[in-house]
């Protein structure tokens, strides 16, 4: 019988909220070197650009947990699926992924216009992040960094695992991935709750597509010294059962002017949904209100 966390789990990926459909948000596209990339946008005052994780897109990772109509009450707020996720363009190419990645937001600034903005990531969002704002730093007012688990050195152990997760995306599974992500307290799922999550996390998405943005992974690493050097204020976040807490840390402690919050009990999937959690960024970001000039 499949335990009652990942029933509930499975419930919220299914859950589908009114007040998604009321926002009426329109679908814009622009092109990204030859990859058509959808994006939403809401609100004005200061540009919040949002980049969600991995299987994820718009919807799920912001609209759904009400962050984005949150924040779109104060700032100009864009989300977009990242390539290969959601309704963005899905090549195969590996070579099309990593940091293609986070040239795709840089993009889409320079399309709107923006100079600079405040930039949000999660789990793979936030390594893309991370990458952004060590190349263009003085295109950022602030970023947050939602549980990354790519920055800092990459070891055999990386390349082994994203070798298998790669080589089960091709087979249409993402069982490895929910195995890694697993919350630290609790026991390992059975085969057919692993399949079950995978199959749900899969909806809409390109296995074939995943397992191009995993072997891409080697190319969107960002090392400790590359972050020492960032200026820019920064405000991390990670739930304390995810298994990605470790690096957090180690990077709070390479990146002395990052503020870090933790969220108690928090998973990696459950994190974002908690009120903490967009308490924290709202709190951060008007503590780092830019100036006009700075704009």
């Amino acid at each position: 019988m499949m335990s009652r966390w990942w029933s509930g789990l499975l419930t919220a990926f299914a859950l589908v909220i009114t007040a998604t459909a009321a926002m009426a948000l329109e679908d814009k596209y622009f092109d990204s070197a030859g990859v058509n990339i959808r994006y939403v946008e809401q609100g004005s005052g200061e540009p919040v650009i949002l980049l969600h994780g991995f299987t994820s897109d718009i919807e799920r990772a912001w609209i759904d947990r009400g962050i984005f109509a949150e924040l779109a009450k104060t700032y100009r707020v864009i989300a977009f699926d990242s390539r290969g996720h959601g309704k963005s363009g899905k090549p195969h190419d590996p070579a099309q992924y990593g940091r293609e990645m986070g040239r795709d937001a840089i993009r889409l600034m320079d399309y709107l216009k923006l100079p600079k903005a405040h930039v949000m990531g999660y789990s793979l969002g936030a390594n893309i992040v991370a990458q952004l704002v060590t190349k263009s730093p003085e295109r950022f007012l602030t970023l947050v960094l939602g549980a990354p688990g790519r920055i800092g050195s990459r070891t055999d152990e990386d390349q082994k695992r994203d070798e298998i997760e790669s080589d089960g995306l091709d087979q249409g599974s993402i069982a490895s991935v929910i195995l890694r992500l697993w919350p630290t307290n609790q026991p390992k799922p059975s085969v057919d709750e692993a399949n079950a999550i995978s199959a749900k996390m899969l909806e809409g998405n390109d296995p074939k597509a995943l397992a191009a943005v995993v072997r891409s992974r080697p190319d969107q690493v960002v090392s400790l010294a590359e972050m020492a050097s960032v200026k820019v204020p920064t405000l991390g976040i990670v739930g304390t059962l995810d298994p990605n807490k470790k690096r957090v840390e180690e990077l709070n402690a390479a990146l002395p002017q990052m503020k870090l919050v933790l969220i108690e009990g928090a998973l990696h999937t459950s994190a974002p949904g908690r009120p903490e959690f967009i308490k924290a960024v709202k709190e951060f970001l008007a503590e780092h209100r830019a100036s006009v000039g700075r704009l």
